[in-house]
C-alpha cells in the first residue's frame, strides 16, 4: 500500500514538471469571417488570411490585434491578406520552415483561366499538433499532379465552395474533395443568411452540400475544439461568422 501510494505521489510529482504541451494537445479553431481562421494549439497560434472589410467581406468585423505568431495568407489582395500592423506572414509560395513547424505553399490559380484575371493564390499545407491541415480559401483552378500528392490525404481541409469569379463553386470544391481525400471539411467563401452581401457573388452552400452526400454536417458554431486523438472522419463542419 506504502509503495502504491509512493508511485502514485512520483506520477504527480514528474507530471507536474512536464511541458502543458504534453497534456494540452488539442486544436482550437476561431472562424473570423470571410475565410479568416484563428488556429491554436499549445505551442502555436496561426492566423490566416486576415482581411479588409471591402468587398465581399464588406458587412464583416476586421480581426484586428489578433494575437498569433505568423499569418498565412492566400494572397496579397485585401480581403485574404491585410496586415496592417506588419506581423510576419507568408503569401508567397515556397517551402518556410518556423520553429518546428514547416510550411508549404503552392501557387494555384485564383480564377478559373490559369490565373490571367486575377493571379494566383497560395494554397497551405502544415503540421499542427499532429495533424495535417490544408488551406485552399484563395484557390478556384485546377491542381496538377504534384499539388495532388502534397496536399492529398489531410486531416482537415479548408476551401471555398460559394462560386464567383474567385472561388470554387460547390460542384468544383466537392470534386477537390473527393480528389484529397481530408478527414475534416470546412467550407468558406459562401453565402450565410441574413449576413449575406447583396454585392457580392457567392451563392449559398446548397451545391456543395448536395454533392457531399457521404459526409456528415455539424453546425459549430464560431469556436470549435478538436481532439487529433478522436478527430471526426468524413464530416463538414460548417462555422458561423
Amino acid at each position: 500500500m506504502i509503495s502504491k501510494i509512493k508511485n502514485i505521489f512520483f506520477l504527480i510529482l514528474f507530471s507536474f514538471f512536464l511541458p502543458t504541451s504534453v497534456f494540452s494537445r488539442n486544436l482550437f479553431i476561431k472562424s473570423l469571417g470571410h475565410s479568416s481562421f484563428l488556429i491554436n494549439s499549445a505551442e502555436k497560434s496561426i492566423l490566416i488570411n486576415p482581411f479588409k472589410a471591402i468587398g465581399c467581406a464588406s458587412n464583416l468585423k476586421e480581426p484586428k490585434k489578433v494575437k498569433a505568431d505568423f499569418i498565412l495568407a492566400s494572397s496579397r489582395l485585401l480581403d485574404e491578406g491585410y496586415n496592417p500592423n506588419d506581423q510576419l506572414m507568408f503569401v508567397d509560395p515556397g517551402i518556410y520552415q518556423f520553429e518546428d513547424i514547416l510550411l508549404n505553399g503552392i501557387a494555384v490559380p485564383h480564377d478559373r483561366v490559369d490565373g490571367r484575371r486575377f493571379g494566383m493564390a497560395t494554397v497551405w499545407s502544415w503540421e499542427q499538433n499532429n495533424l495535417k491541415i490544408v488551406h485552399m480559401g484563395g484557390a478556384a483552378g485546377d491542381i496538377d499532379m504534384n499539388s495532388e500528392i502534397i496536399l492529398s490525404r489531410p486531416d482537415i481541409l479548408f476551401i471555398s465552395i460559394g462560386g464567383g469569379k474567385k472561388s470554387y463553386d460547390g460542384k468544383e470544391a466537392s470534386r477537390i474533395v473527393k480528389i484529397l481525400k481530408p478527414n475534416l471539411v470546412i467550407p468558406v467563401h459562401f453565402a450565410r443568411g441574413k449576413k449575406n452581401n447583396k454585392d457580392c457573388d457567392f451563392s449559398n452552400a446548397d451545391l456543395f452540400l448536395e454533392n457531399m452526400k457521404d459526409f456528415q454536417v455539424k453546425y459549430v458554431g464560431k469556436d470549435f475544439e478538436i481532439k487529433p486523438k478522436r478527430i471526426d472522419q468524413n464530416t463538414i463542419y460548417i462555422f458561423n461568422d
